[in-house]
Parts: C-alpha cells; sequence; structure tokens
C-alpha cells in the first residue's frame, strides 16, 4: 500500500509471504527511518524503484522470490548502510 509511505519512524517493515502483488510503491522511498525492508516471497513485478536509493539508514534489503524485471537501479549503490542484499 502506498500509504505506508507516510510512515517516516518506521525502522523494519517486513512483508514478506504475503501473497502481494503490482509494483513496488515508489512511496516507500519515504520511509526515510527505514534499516529494514522485507518484500520476499510475494508476486511483485515491474523493475526496483529509483527512489530506494535515497533510504540512507537502510541496512538490509530482502526482494527475493519475487517477480521483478529490470536491471538494479544505479541508485542502490549510494546506500552506504547496506549490508544485506538479497535479489535472487
Amino acid at each position: 500500500p502506498t500509504e505506508l509511505g507516510v510512515l517516516r519512524n518506521l525502522s523494519t517493515l517486513n512483508l514478506g509471504w504475503n501473497k502481494l502483488v503490482g509494483p513496488i510503491p515508489k512511496e516507500f522511498g519515504l520511509l526515510s527511518n527505514i534499516n529494514a525492508l522485507k518484500l520476499y516471497d510475494n508476486k511483485l513485478s515491474g523493475t526496483i524503484p529509483t527512489e530506494l536509493g535515497v533510504l540512507s539508514n537502510l541496512d538490509a534489503l530482502q526482494l527475493y522470490d519475487n517477480n521483478l524485471s529490470g536491471t538494479i537501479p544505479l541508485e542502490l549503490g549510494l546506500l552506504s548502510n547496506l549490508k544485506k542484499l538479497w535479489l535472487e
């Protein structure tokens, strides 16, 4: 849901194993304090939003087991705190 983008103080968002469909909301790029974004094992499609590249506190990004396509956005290279990246 795009409405989750207004939760500025959220530190972890785990929506794994929820059978979610559709694209990853660009509004997730507004989660300025997020440390872990876990969207694994769903049916998400489309590309990884470039907006995720501004999540400077992000240390874990789990997007594996989805139907994502396209290239990995260069903006993810700006995530200097990122320690775990799962994209299988």
